[in-house]
């Protein structure tokens, strides 16, 4: 269950803990923790009435959200818990308000000697809303809120609580309420807490991404931060769940500016998980991956969940989503994240001097431009660079380029190297050609009016890249290959949509327009096409059996 060999961490689509390690130095959370402890009951289960104790990921979780920077700022101003069905999401979000709505979750001062080394004081008039696109959706959390501080809880009676079905006030000021986005009250609160409930639910249908962007406006102006909770979504449908994943995902790969960032809290089994105990090599039980989601879930029972998911009427879309925690493919997705993270491989060390082939698709302004290369020896996948144009220019830096390209010359061995040519033409069909066509083993072009070394215009060959997607898509799903896991090209793997060429299926972005590249997908299918050209080519067959020397064919 390793997030990643060696010490590196796996792209973040791919981990499946998400929480940052350790604990954080500078912290408010065991203030509230010790809070929570001393002032909450548990409300329902077989401790009902005993203290409220966090387990161990809520403990950590906690520590993390209010983990301060030496100047007292928040280090997160954000944060997520995507856990599977019956985690425990609403409870937490209840005991999380009721902090915030009376503990002392505010920067009162640094202290060395102190848990955490900073002492907290309660928020002066808090305003915690708990908010959703339907009431039903915060119905779950607003129970346990009204359970924990009902008139006759201790609670009520120490803090001078008045408790409604929708709202809990406090003396001097403070309050807890329940808001949906078709109350039009969102707009203009001065906010010290937001809870988003079932943030996969909200979605532009049900006004959720305007909900959210009116909250999250609400609590910069007062420094106070929204928390989601969620199960997995269904992709494409444009939830706020999604978007916040993928906001999480482009600040993790340093795609972003800012130095807050959200605290992603999810836990996922792994991709390799089957739908069964009796799992094929390489794969892991159900009974093996449900007991990793739910590890922090002493109260959970996985037996009955495992009947649910083995009834011929479960859908096996939902059995991923709501108990693996595995958002699914998108109806029209190429692969999936689970089929593509499966086949990483980041141990595989790259060897100086060994036989390679490379293949590169290229944009000046628009798209990304990527250079992905394909082992000999084994057919393991590697990412050479993935460029996007840069702010200052609007373009892709082609000196970057082009020095990746003669870097790769320089360490491998390599024996074909196919380009698509628009807007590359002066290096794919110059530069390079003159500087490496004569080390080729296999030409992108061998024969015709315009035999080319490196030149495979992508316009020409739409019908054999089709196919060659259709190839890898099977190597994929059959495990033929490993890969390096580099972020980038996971991100564009898993962004490629099915298209319908002439009968074949080959990949597209979601939309022209889509910010959502997909230019090292394109590669890794190049990368395998060329891999198996050169493998069927008479050239290996001939150089493989008469020595490590060739010569121009």
């Amino acid at each position: 269950m390793a997030q990643a060999a060696a010490g590196r961490l796996a792209p973040p689509r791919e981990r499946t803990v998400t929480l940052p390690q350790g604990i954080p130095k500078l912290t408010l959370g065991w203030g509230a923790i010790a809070w929570v402890t001393d002032n909450l009951l548990q409300p329902n289960g077989p401790l009902a009435g005993q203290p409220f104790r966090m387990t161990e990921g809520q403990v950590r979780f906690t520590l993390w959200f209010y983990a301060l920077d030496p100047e007292g700022r928040w280090l997160h101003n954000r944060a997520v818990r995507r856990l599977a069905k019956g985690s425990g999401k609403s409870p937490f979000a209840g005991v999380l308000s009721l902090t915030e709505l009376l503990g002392p979750v505010r920067l009162d001062h640094f202290d060395p000697d102190a848990p955490g080394g900073c002492v907290g004081r309660p928020v002066s008039m808090p305003l915690v809303q708990i908010a959703a696109t339907s009431e039903r959706q915060t119905a779950n959390t607003m129970r346990m809120v009204r359970a924990m501080a009902s008139k006759r809880s201790p609670l009520a009676k120490k803090y001078g609580l008045q408790v409604g079905k929708t709202f809990v006030d406090a003396p001097g000021g403070g309050k807890l309420e329940q808001i949906t986005s078709s109350e039009g009250t969102a707009e203009g609160a001065e906010v010290s807490f937001v809870v988003g409930d079932e943030t996969e639910h909200w979605t532009p249908g049900m006004g959720g991404p305007g909900l959210m962007e009116t909250l999250t406006q609400n609590a910069v102006k007062t420094g106070a931060r929204v928390m989601e909770t969620s199960n997995a979504w269904v992709p494409g449908a444009g939830s706020v769940a999604e978007s916040t994943f993928e906001a999480w995902c482009a600040q993790q790969e340093g795609l972003t500016r800012a130095t807050q960032t959200i605290l992603y809290d999810a836990r996922v089994a792994p991709a390799i998980t089957a739908l069964t105990d009796d799992p094929d090599e390489g794969e892991i039980s159900l009974s093996e991956g449900l007991r990793f989601v739910y590890e922090d879930c002493p109260w959970v029972d996985i037996e009955p969940i495992k009947q649910t998911i083995w009834a011929t009427n479960y859908p096996t879309s939902r059995a991923r989503r709501f108990f693996l925690n595995q958002p699914n493919a998108a109806e029209n997705a190429w692969t999936s994240v689970q089929e593509w993270s499966r086949l990483s491989n980041p141990d595989r060390d790259l060897v100086d001097g060994e036989e390679v082939v490379l293949f590169f698709d290229g944009s000046k302004s628009n798209d990304h431009t990527a250079l992905v290369g394909c082992c000999m020896d084994d057919g393991h996948v590697f990412t050479l660079g993935v460029w996007k144009p840069e702010r200052a220019t609007g373009v892709v830096n082609a000196g970057a380029v082009d020095s990746a390209v003669h870097a790769a010359f320089d360490r491998f061995t390599v024996v074909a190297f196919w380009a698509d040519v628009r807007e590359w033409e002066s290096y794919v069909k110059d530069s390079w050609p003159r500087e490496f066509g004569d080390d080729l083993l296999v030409w992108a072009v061998p024969r015709g009016k315009e035999p080319a070394p490196i030149a495979w215009d992508m316009r020409s060959h739409v019908y054999q890249f089709a196919e060659a997607a259709e190839m890898c898509l099977a190597e994929i799903q059959a495990r033929s290959f490993t890969h390096d896991g580099n972020w980038a090209t996971s991100e564009h793997v898993a962004n490629a949509r099915v298209n319908e060429t002439r009968g074949r299926f080959s990949i597209k972005k979601e939309s022209p327009k889509s910010s959502k590249k997909i230019d090292a997908a394109v590669c890794v299918i190049g990368a395998r096409m060329v891999y198996r050209a050169v493998k069927a080519s008479p050239e290996w067959e001939d150089r493989s059996t008469n020595g490590s020397e060739w010569g121009l064919f």
